[in-house]
């Protein structure tokens, strides 16, 4: 009997992840298969995910995904509005505070939004109308921290790059095309952000490479030297 996992966040056109038993330890060993859509629960997307012609998961490099860790910390304000989207003034303001962000960083935005599951309501965080209300990245400041800053790749603890709000008036997610369409990978469904400093760490992105692949779950995690 295949056993239905509803554990880790994911889109809501997804289908739960399924783990089904092949054989047990009575057949002489363990093993399993999983079904799941690449992108599942803290995951990384490739650039094909959204951009025609571009890379896929297999395409990129070990290098990338062993970066520098910058972690822009918006949990108050993200607490305060929930339509928050960090703009260029807040990366100014962390620069002001900690340093110019280096190039070919990792920039993570963190909100504490991760805190939030396993309560799927408060995670969809949905108003009367139907409509969600999460915090995300504001064009601009991508741009900013891509063209001036020249970084690498970003993350973040929501389903997706926009603000809720931004998707809902642009009727597109033009932050995460951005994103993607810079060549850039992106980690969604981050947690944990909270037990790293802002600067100084080095995040490991650790990824199956299945062969076409637009994403995969991901092992993401952080060393401080």
């Amino acid at each position: 009997m295949p056993l239905h996992q509803k554990y880790s966040p994911h889109f809501s056109a997804f289908a739960d992840a399924q783990f089904t038993t092949l054989f047990q330890h009575d057949d002489g060993f363990f093993a399993q298969t999983f079904t799941f859509p690449g992108q599942y629960g803290t995951h990384l997307d490739a650039p094909i995910h959204f951009v025609r012609n571009t890379r896929y998961l297999e395409e990129l490099d070990l290098k990338e995904l062993v970066l520098p860790l910058v972690v822009i910390d918006k949990s108050k304000e993200a607490e305060a509005n929930h339509d928050f989207a960090l703009g260029v003034e807040d990366v100014l303001q962390f620069e002001a505070e900690h340093g110019l962000i280096e190039e070919g960083s990792f920039v993570a935005l963190r909100t504490d939004w991760s805190k939030r599951w396993p309560d799927k309501v408060a995670f969809d965080n949905k108003d009367a109308d139907g409509n969600s209300h999460a915090p995300g990245w504001s064009l601009p400041a991508l741009e900013f921290l891509f063209q001036e800053r020249k970084i690498k790749a970003i993350g973040h603890e929501t389903f997706d790059t926009d603000a809720s709000v931004d998707y809902q008036k642009n009727g597109a997610l033009l932050a995460e095309y951005y994103v993607l369409e810079q060549d850039a990978y992106q980690v969604e469904l981050m947690k944990n952000l909270d037990k790293v400093p802002a600067k100084g760490a080095v995040i490991f992105n650790i990824v199956p490479k299945p062969e076409k692949a637009s994403g995969f779950p991901v092992r993401s995690f952080a060393i401080l030297p």
